[in-house]
């Protein structure tokens, strides 16, 4: 709970260069950025020119009306119809690259994500086991939406901004310098708050998001662990730990919204200012007679579409601050290093000659082998057996923290190996590392007498069949959740699976039976159930080795010998390691490891470690006792 309570100090963003990579996926829609941009200018250039025609509407259709008894006003109709159809010609400009803009920010959100998702797949396991999953999925969420709306909002808004600008700026000093030197005056009056207010705001954008990040995190957890916080009656405490979260995050909030809110207001009445000194001095010189009416009113009009703009994007600038606030957490995901592969070793389906040879074929036989390669061009096929062993392995998951220290151990092939101990010895860890979930840093793995480091990550994987303790099922009915073990798997393979871990029966209890839909990580389902579909996810795979790890933790006595039998149908012939807190389970393995501080302090089968009487004995006989 203290991670999520610590507050943490922002530093600037690399504001340049997040804009430059969120114009890279932008700029991938070419076509339509051009369309935009075209209509962009058509709409500025309506604007601009509907405030100049006030000039010649008062000069010549508007004052020499005035004091005519029969005054003719077909002149003056005709000019206000050309500025109604240059204003609707702005109207829909505007409103036609709106919707593309809409087009091109879903667009590009759309890649983002595929790309953030996509990157997410590389990632290490290392990347999860050390970040929260609620801040993860915020970057999908709060982050990206954030994007959005500078997106579709602001980023056109700049580009009318800069055009407008510049045209109505070109236009007024043409109208009357002297009043134009006052307008770009009050600008420099207003580009100085703007930066003042917003470089005072910045940091706590990022500081925003990351609370953001941090409040989804605390309360996925929270909702995942409400029977354990039921049990221990934590509720004040866990709503302690919420609020401290979402206090941090309204201080945040409060304080960068404070900030850029401030900023609509000083531009309205700066602008409100510079109207008025106009009006003013354009009095005075009209008086003077150095100025006539139609100019006056047309140049108060460009003075407004001078400053409106510029009030317009700083009101926008909190938009652009937690936009770049969230890219940038978008991208830091992004460039994260993906998952290291070196290896060219492949795995491929296989047959043996007449004459013991061992040929590539493209069909499962039920015999795989290694593909490796050599430096000549050449590749030899090496017969998978399932023959693991361990030589002096050291490991740690931080550098100064070691979980196994000069670990040796082998696995023959066919071979069931059981590793017990107390938690936290490496057992665990010990099959993280034949998964390469981690890669050791002193010593080897051998997989039939390959360093496992020179063989393919996806590869290894496919050999391997692997029944967690923490069982994941996924959305969809349960014949899919069998057959995600063995994708082209039929439906008579996956039924077989299913009745090898004696989960055919409760199945063709569900509703749906195989059909049955589960939906929220099979939580219709027991917590046994659950183990036993994925046991039957491993089996359809058919493996040539497998890994348990606790896998009939949560399967009470009865389901646990019902499944004993085919159990052993699934082991048969493999290489199969075995994590299990019930050491009644291990009783015939061919070779039991005992782990203690991350070394193996015995090794032997049941017999043999329970006459030695040491550390399995104790344990045993203290399991005996308990049950």
């Amino acid at each position: 709970m203290g991670k999520y309570a610590q507050r943490r100090t922002a530093k600037p963003k690399d504001l340049v260069g997040t804009s430059k990579r969120i114009l890279k996926y932008v700029f991938s829609f070419k076509l339509q950025i051009v369309l935009v941009i075209l209509l962009i200018v058509i709409s500025v250039v309506a604007s601009v020119a509907s405030a100049y025609f006030l000039k010649p509407l008062i000069n010549d259709y508007i004052l020499p009306l005035v004091g005519q008894q029969n005054p003719d006003f077909s002149g003056l109709l005709g000019m206000i119809g050309v500025m109604a159809c240059v204003y609707l010609l702005g109207a829909f400009a505007s409103f036609l690259y709106t919707r593309i803009m809409v087009t091109i920010s879903t667009g590009t959100l759309c890649k983002i994500r595929m790309d953030l998702f996509a990157r997410l797949q590389k990632l290490p396991i290392q990347y999860y086991d050390t970040h929260v999953h609620g801040d993860i999925m915020s970057r999908f969420t709060n982050d990206t939406d954030t994007l959005r709306q500078m997106l579709s909002m602001t980023l056109p808004q700049m580009i009318q901004t800069i055009l407008s600008v510049t045209i109505t700026a070109i236009i007024m000093l043409v109208l009357n310098l002297q009043l134009s030197l006052i307008v770009f005056g009050m600008l420099v009056v207003m580009i100085l708050s703007i930066y003042f207010v917003t470089s005072r705001g910045q940091r706590f954008f990022k500081q925003v998001q990351e609370a953001m990040g941090d409040l989804n995190g605390y309360a996925e957890e929270m909702i995942e662990g409400q029977r354990v916080i039921k049990v221990f009656c934590r509720e004040a405490i866990i709503k302690k730990g919420f609020n401290d979260i979402n206090e941090r995050l309204r201080i945040a909030g409060q304080t960068s919204q404070g900030c850029m809110q401030v900023l609509m207001p000083l531009m309205a009445n700066l602008s409100y200012v510079t109207y008025a000194i106009c009006a003013a001095v354009g009095a005075m010189m009209s008086i003077n007679g150095n100025l006539d009416i139609g100019t006056i009113v047309s140049f108060l009009e460009y003075s407004r579409t001078f400053s409106r703009p510029i009030t317009q994007v700083s009101n926008q600038f909190n938009y652009i601050m937690a936009a770049l606030a969230g890219a940038e957490r978008v991208f830091t995901l992004l460039d994260m290093p993906p998952e290291v592969d070196e290896g060219n070793v492949t795995l491929v389906y296989a047959k043996k000659n007449a004459d013991g040879s061992l040929q590539e074929v493209e069909k499962r036989t039920g015999m795989w082998a290694w593909k490796v390669p050599h430096s000549d061009g050449s590749t030899e096929l090496v017969e998978l057996k399932g023959d693991v062993r361990f030589e002096h392995v050291v490991f740690g998951y931080e550098p100064n923290k070691i979980v196994l220290n000069d670990i040796s151990l082998y696995a023959k092939p066919g071979q069931k190996i059981a590793f017990v101990g107390s938690t936290g010895a490496g057992k665990t860890t010990i099959t993280n590392l034949i998964n390469r979930f981690y890669d050791v840093p002193d010593g080897k793995i051998r997989y039939d007498g390959i360093n496992i480091n020179k063989i393919k990550k996806a590869d290894l994987r496919r050999s391997l069949g692997v029944v967690l303790q923490d069982t994941n099922l996924f959305s969809g009915t349960v014949l899919d959740n069998i057959r995600y073990g063995k994708l082209d798997a039929t439906d008579e393979e996956c039924i077989a699976a299913a009745k090898l871990a004696n989960a055919d029966a409760f199945i063709r209890k569900l509703p749906q039976g195989y059909n049955t839909m589960l939906e929220g990580n099979g939580g219709n389902l027991s917590q046994g159930q659950r183990q036993l579909l994925s046991i039957a996810r491993a089996a359809v795979a058919d493996p040539p080795v497998l890994i348990l790890d606790e896998a009939t933790s949560s399967i009470d006595t009865r389901t646990e010998h019902l499944i004993e039998e085919g159990m052993d149908k699934l082991m048969e012939g493999r290489t199969v390691f075995v994590i299990a807190h019930r050491l009644s389970t291990v009783r015939n393995s061919n070779a039991i490891l005992v782990l203690e501080h991350g070394q193996i302090i015995e090794r032997g089968d049941h017999q043999s470690l329970i006459a030695e009487k040491g550390k399995y004995y104790q344990l045993y006989t203290g399991a005996l006792e308990l049950e």
